[in-house]
């Protein structure tokens, strides 16, 4: 039972990505699946519930992820977020957090919780590796991490998105670049 909850989750994952949140419904899911609509209400009684099951997986295999890094220099875990989205964009895929924004307004209220806490989390790790590695003299930038933190995640939510209309190459003009920014001494005027 565990594996068709899982397989539910991995689908509403890939169709989210895809197709957009309100774009899909229990039939796109449960055809390709071959299992009934009333299986997927069983596990999750609403699309809410749904979304919600996907965000917690996302941030659970973020969590996952981050503390696999957490022993690399700080550039090295730059590059590792970057590579995520590397793989994202390889796929033809938008990242959670840039297929979700876009709907936010038109999801209930938990979900809309969800999708803050999860943009947040992504936020908060990132702020704290720019400022760890801008205390090493790894980074350099002006200014409060965070807010750097939300530039370098706007950028690559851009970068998957601009290179679906640009074409590939985009993507690695734009993370390409990001990262020389991040990583350039620039002289004090």
């Amino acid at each position: 039972m565990q594996d068709t909850k899982e397989r539910i989750i991995g689908l509403a994952d890939q169709l989210i990505k895809t197709k957009g949140f309100n774009a899909f419904s229990y039939k796109d899911i449960s055809d390709p699946l071959e299992i009934k609509n009333a299986a997927i209400h069983y596990y999750f009684p609403t699309k809410t519930d749904l979304g919600v099951a996907v965000i917690d997986t996302e941030i659970e295999r973020f969590k996952s992820h981050t503390a696999k890094w957490s022993n690399m220099p700080e550039d090295k875990q730059l590059k590792q977020l970057f590579e995520t989205f590397s793989r994202k964009h390889k796929e033809g895929l938008v990242c959670l957090m840039g297929t979700l924004s876009p709907d936010y307004k038109t999801f209930p209220e938990p979900l809309q919780e969800k999708v803050a806490a999860m943009s947040a989390a992504f936020a908060e790790w990132t702020a704290q590796c720019l400022e760890n590695g801008r205390k090493k003299a790894i980074f350099f930038f002006d200014g409060d991490p965070y807010d750097r933190a939300l530039l370098v995640l706007s950028n690559l939510l851009a970068s998957l998105l601009m290179s679906r209309v640009m074409g590939v190459r985009t993507f690695g003009k734009i993370t390409g670049q990001l990262f020389k920014d991040l990583t350039t001494a620039h002289k004090q005027e």
